[in-house]
């Protein structure tokens, strides 16, 4: 939820206008907007090429993962991760947009844990597969677009972790 729906929610349940601290928090969250769409935009057009490089990154750490018996061996299994890799990305885009994390936290880390642990996919290996994600798609972002970025890469990671 962006910061000005949650400033009129907030507001409107306690029966009062937005303070003049809330109203400051919207008017640097519109202030950033350029920024946010422009983060956004160029994750959402770099996709493949981030997802490419990404997975490129994962398996030159961990071979093991796409060698016979690793959870990314085989055509399919491959295509999964690098489905996952899009999805991650996009909610990433996301929170980025929205100003906040908590689209990532609704819409893609409520129960991930234990969904990727009932696949048998190795947790530890997800964490490192959006490390990679983070660098490839950083690393296309300007330095004060990268540092706007990265805290939304670092949540997933931390949820994960």
């Amino acid at each position: 939820m962006s910061v000005i729906s949650q400033v009129i929610l907030k507001a409107d349940d306690e029966l009062r206008y937005p303070s003049s601290g809330e109203l400051k928090s919207i008017k640097e969250f519109l202030e950033t907007g350029l920024q946010r769409t422009r983060i956004a935009a160029t994750l959402a057009e770099n996709e493949k090429k981030i997802v490419q490089e990404a997975s490129k990154q994962l398996w030159q750490k961990r071979p093991d993962f796409i060698a016979p018996g690793g959870n990314a061996y085989g055509e399919r299994q491959r295509a999964l991760c690098l489905r996952d890799y899009g999805w991650y990305l996009r909610l990433i885009t996301y929170g980025v947009l929205a100003g906040d994390k908590e689209p990532i936290e609704k819409i893609g880390l409520i129960g991930v844990r234990e969904m990727y642990n009932s696949l048998g996919v190795p947790v530890p290996g997800m964490v490192e597969s959006i490390r990679c994600l983070k660098k490839a798609s950083l690393d296309l972002l300007g330095e004060e677009d990268a540092i706007a970025a990265a805290p939304y890469f670092d949540y997933i990671i931390q949820a994960m972790s």
